[in-house]
């Protein structure tokens, strides 16, 4: 049966390969993110080469207002959302907490946890309204384990695992999933975002290793929307065979 899948932050990343993912499994797709060029490759490619059913709305998940507009524009049939998937979300910096750049720090709260709040609060109501969905929130080994000048960046990770526990105890009674996907090492744009923009350091991380691919976490998103009703994945972390906790690695 077809599914409507909204992915925030599906530009790039992450994001991308979860709606090219569910778009290859014959789902229909919403597909949003701040970066208009990207997300009308995107939607080509989706209603081009996998012949997909996909709409674009193009916001920032930092404003409510946006958000609100966002969801309220949604054609009617499409507002039956079934998966919403919170994947927007970044590091910005790699300071101590002494040295740390305040913009960067209310970048990350911003678009970690308030704007998967904020999505959460104008979607969920439609699927309790329906009795029926799924809420998948893209943590990070980050929420679970911090490491050196990682503060900030880990605090709203740990933010997502709090607020993902919070949401399954409040939404349980009205049928709807909710689950937590955290990656470890992943070779996407993550480090060169964090390093703005400097490509030598954000490859440096991942020398000596095989990282986890995009398409490694997106298999592991959809396998957990393959379940039986009855069945719900609470919390997932999955990292490279290579890493053993956040700091821990076995490089060549």
């Amino acid at each position: 049966m077809k599914k409507i899948i909204l992915v925030t932050g599906a530009t790039s990343g992450f994001g991308r390969a979860i709606a090219l993912k569910f778009a290859e499994n014959g789902h229909k797709l919403i597909i949003t993110g701040r970066r208009k060029d990207r997300l009308d490759e995107l939607y080509i490619k989706l209603t081009s080469e996998y012949k997909a059913e996909a709409l674009a709305l193009c916001f920032d998940v930092r404003k409510p207002a946006e958000v609100e507009k966002a969801i309220q524009s949604l054609p009617e049939p499409w507002k039956a959302i079934d998966v919403l998937v919170n994947n927007a979300g970044l590091a910005v910096g790699m300071s101590p907490v002494h040295e740390g750049v305040l913009e960067d720090w209310e970048r990350m709260i911003d678009t970690n946890m308030k704007g998967l709040l904020y999505m959460t609060r104008f979607v969920a109501p439609l699927m309790v309204a329906r009795k029926k969905g799924h809420i998948i929130n893209i943590g990070s080994v980050a929420g679970k384990e911090v490491y050196p000048n990682g503060n900030v960046y880990c605090g709203s990770k740990f933010g997502v695992d709090a607020i993902t526990k919070g949401m399954r105890i409040d939404l349980v009674t009205h049928n709807i999933k909710v689950t937590q996907v955290s990656p470890g090492a992943a070779n996407t744009e993550f480090s060169l975002v964090r390093f703005k923009g400097d490509q030598q350091r954000a490859d440096n991380v991942y020398k000596g290793f095989k990282p986890l691919s995009a398409e490694d976490v997106a298999d592991v998103v959809y396998y957990t929307t393959t379940l039986p009703g009855h069945v719900n994945i609470n919390d997932l972390v999955l990292m490279p065979t290579a890493q053993a906790s956040s700091m821990h690695f076995h490089k060549d």
